[in-house]
């Protein structure tokens, strides 16, 4: 089967790695058991005690292999050495650069190495450091966009820079259905790495309410106003709330640092305040104006129907994907 093989796992789906815990031992579980990759979200700061936790954790609840996906941004180093110590299947970077050192050490650990990238400048530049795969984000995904091209633009020249190289693509960005999964793979992709479809999952740690509102809503919008502060320059997609749109034209000197405070969470074990425009997105100890927040969303929202427990969204991707290849393209003239 074409959607098998990547990276050793038995199918080619990526569970993308969602901040600030959405993407928790729970749901990693629930996709590696369905045999594809689970990324947990490591802390966006210095915390290897609770990134051991988490692997812990994880593994408690599978046998099967999984990753944990890291923000280059933050402070990271102590929590990407607890990963190595982990020997977790694949350590997921992105927002940086690395350097052909840190990707063999990772690898001297047996741990592969899988870059997010937005552009083909940057998959040159991973390439070259010796990657194990690359996950290719399409300006269509939801959460922190890190380029401008859409995906069906973006992954096949990837793929054509990529060449004969043993390095499999992964593309992200806009896919939820199977018909999003064939098209990647007629792209040139290996697999996909999707992060909405399994935030409205049953196992996804996110806020009840923010789940109901994938559902609910078609209309993403591209934004610079959650988290300016925190986290400058990282333009993000979520869902087109009418809060979003009443604030869409926020002035560039607002941030969230002088906002009122709409809610509180605990993430990751710390007390949180989370004020308006803060990047914060609701998982369940959230309390407050849980619409009024971040619901991060790719522009493929509209195809999410229900929320469904995670190991079923893989089997139905396989299975669909399958019957597509077969029942429409097989020995099809066009």
């Amino acid at each position: 089967m074409v959607w098998k093989g990547i990276l050793g796992f038995d199918y080619g789906i990526v569970l993308a790695p969602m901040g600030h815990d959405i993407s928790g031992p729970e749901l990693v579980a629930a996709v590696a058991n369905a045999g594809g990759l689970g990324l947990l979200h490591a802390p966006d700061w210095e915390s290897p005690e609770k990134m051991k936790e988490l692997i812990r954790k994880t593994r408690e609840l599978t046998d099967k292999p999984f990753g944990v996906g890291v923000l280059l941004p933050f402070p990271h180093k102590e929590n990407i050495k607890a990963i190595l110590e982990g020997k977790v299947a694949v350590l997921q970077v992105a927002w940086g650069e690395i350097s052909k050192e840190f990707v063999l050490e990772a690898q001297n650990h047996g741990v592969k190495v899988v870059p997010q990238v937005g552009s083909v400048e940057e998959a040159k530049k991973v390439i070259d450091a010796g990657v194990d795969a690359i996950i290719v984000q399409g300006y269509e995904a939801g959460g922190h966009v890190i380029g401008h091209d859409c995906l069906m633009s973006l992954l096949p020249r990837v793929v054509d820079v990529i060449g004969d190289r043993d390095i499999p693509v992964i593309a992200a960005g806009g896919i939820v259905d199977a018909r999003g999964y064939v098209a990647a793979l007629a792209l040139g992709a290996k697999g996909i790495c999707m992060g909405t479809r399994f935030v409205a999952t049953q196992e996804s740690y996110a806020h009840p309410i923010y789940k109901q509102k994938l559902i609910e809503h078609d209309e993403t919008e591209y934004t610079d106003i959650f988290g300016r502060a925190l986290w400058p320059g990282a333009p993000q997609r979520v869902l087109l709330t009418p809060f979003v749109r009443n604030w869409k034209s926020l002035p560039a000197h607002e941030n969230e640092t002088n906002q009122p405070v709409v809610g509180r969470s605990l993430i990751h074990g710390v007390e949180t305040e989370i004020r308006r425009f803060s990047a914060s997105d609701p998982n369940p100890m959230t309390t407050g104006e849980i619409e009024n927040m971040a619901l991060y969303a790719g522009q493929s929202v509209g195809l999410i129907k229900e929320i469904l427990p995670a190991g079923e969204v893989v089997k139905r991707l396989v299975e669909e994907a399958q019957r597509l290849i077969q029942q429409r393209f097989n020995g099809e003239s066009f």
